[in-house]
């Protein structure tokens, strides 16, 4: 874990709708009811911590839509990545997707997203904040970690541990081009479903839901059948289960996830795929694609 460098740390001129710290996550402690949390796109995340040369496991803010404010102490080297947005530092234009030297008390400008919805902003040293089972990740599910960004709000600062990196091309992986395709595993209770539940699932008549967070991406469609009523007795959810509630509409699990539910689980989205969900804002239309394991 690292330390704070004592003389660094972020004033929050503009939180934003929902700005978080976030690292790599607590896994491990599902038996205790904790979910795994952590950064929704995590390529961008670990990017973001390798552009300023931190190894990946710093912990970075993860905004929401329209980005955040904050003002340093002490100058330091930044980076912004994952959703594309506007940057400025001390009033002026820099570069998304590069290493920034930001002077000290420079106030960085993290814009809203002009595609996708979370923007990933490391921090030399990282942000410092007490880590909780291991993690500085902020849980909304359990209310574990720091509490989301507020406005003169203060985060300290850890130590930098190595140069920045170079890069070429900075990827824009995670974000949907039209359409977020999600393939999607059957089972442990695709069997609680009507034959035609999976031509439901792979029609291609569904959108992201507004009503969609770090918990899950909820979706708008139609609803799938099943054969069976009632609910299962509470079994443990993974990360990317395709949970069924009683209206039919499935919803994905991201990183702040329940670990245990009553609902049948059709099937399960492999993790490589979730970075997308994560950066697909309302109203983008979704594609399942099931397959047997």
């Amino acid at each position: 874990m690292n330390g704070t460098n004592g003389t660094n740390a972020l004033a929050v001129v503009r939180a934003g709708a929902l700005t978080t710290v976030q690292d790599l996550g607590r896994p491990g402690h599902a038996h205790l009811g904790v979910p795994r949390s952590g950064a929704l796109d995590e390529p961008a995340h670990r990017l973001a911590n390798r552009l300023v040369g931190n190894p990946v496991e710093r912990a970075t803010l993860e905004t929401t839509v329209d980005g955040c404010a904050v003002r340093v102490a002490a100058a330091v080297t930044v980076a912004v990545t994952g959703a594309p947005c506007a940057v400025r530092a001390g009033g002026r234009p820099v570069a998304w997707g590069a290493p920034v030297r930001v002077p000290a008390g420079a106030v960085l400008e993290v814009g809203a997203a002009t595609a996708g919805l979370r923007s990933y902003v490391a921090f030399a040293g990282g942000v410092a904040v007490p880590p909780v089972l291991g993690s500085r990740s902020r849980d909304l599910l359990s209310g574990l970690g720091p509490e989301p960004l507020s406005d003169g709000a203060r985060l300290p600062l850890g130590t930098p541990c190595g140069p920045p990196a170079g890069v070429d091309a900075v990827p824009c992986g995670a974000l949907p081009l039209g359409e977020l395709v999600l393939p999607v595993v059957l089972g442990p209770r695709a069997d609680w479903f009507a034959p035609e539940a999976v031509g439901v699932l792979a029609g291609g008549a569904f959108r992201v839901s507004s009503a969609s967070n770090r918990i899950g991406l909820r979706v708008d469609g139609p609803g799938l059948p099943r054969t069976r009523d009632g609910e299962l007795p509470s079994e443990g959810l993974v990360l990317g289960a395709v949970q069924v509630p009683p209206d039919g509409r499935p919803v994905v699990f991201l990183t702040d996830h329940p670990t245990t539910g009553g609902y049948p689980v059709i099937g399960v989205v492999p993790e490589p795929s979730l970075p997308g969900a994560a950066q697909s804002p309302p109203g983008t239309p979704i594609r399942f694609v099931p397959r047997r394991g």
